[in-house]
């Protein structure tokens, strides 16, 4: 399995965040290859639809919220031609909060999947799935950076400058 953790900091309390990231409809706000987010039903097995566009692809990724914690935590997992699952977690910051601000609160999002489990002709559409993931894999940590700063300009209700902090990488980038 490969894996992927990141976090970012917002100055905001713990539980705004979580409502902010359980809002799936929001993400497509934030990122160019982001072109939909849709969410059917509340909590625990609400079902999502992801559809990302890029070059000639657009893909749907499907998946479910399989268990929460408010306002700490959202796990969910792909339901639909990839192993994949993974989690928000949503952590008190204080001492990361800048002087001017009363609060912070770390996001960070874990995920795990199975390169090899891509079900075939989920991305063979355009070229084969292996020449597509290394030809998007290298972007994955440039547009988390531009979606985190979206992100942050439109919860907090100004643009900053944000560190996406990639705690670890996929073992095959």
């Amino acid at each position: 399995m490969d894996d992927v953790e990141a976090s970012l900091v917002l100055r905001l309390p713990q539980r705004e965040v979580y409502e902010s990231l359980f809002e799936f409809t929001r993400y497509d706000r934030y990122s160019d290859h982001l072109e939909e987010a849709r969410v059917r039903g509340e909590g625990v097995g609400s079902r999502f639809a992801l559809t990302f566009s890029w070059w000639r692809l657009t893909y749907t990724l499907r998946g479910r919220v399989t268990e929460v914690e408010p306002p700490e935590r959202i796990e969910w997992s792909v339901t639909k031609d990839v192993d994949a699952r993974g989690h928000w977690a949503i952590e008190p910051a204080p001492e990361e909060a800048p002087a001017d601000c009363e609060t912070a609160t770390r996001a960070r999002l874990y995920a795990e999947f199975d390169r090899s489990s891509v079900r075939s002709g989920a991305l063979d559409t355009v070229a084969p799935t292996g020449w597509v993931l290394s030809k998007v894999m290298p972007l994955v940590e440039p547009e988390a950076e531009r979606a985190a700063r979206r992100a942050v300009a439109d919860l907090e209700g100004e643009p900053r400058s944000v560190d996406v902090e990639v705690h670890s990488r996929p073992d095959t980038i």
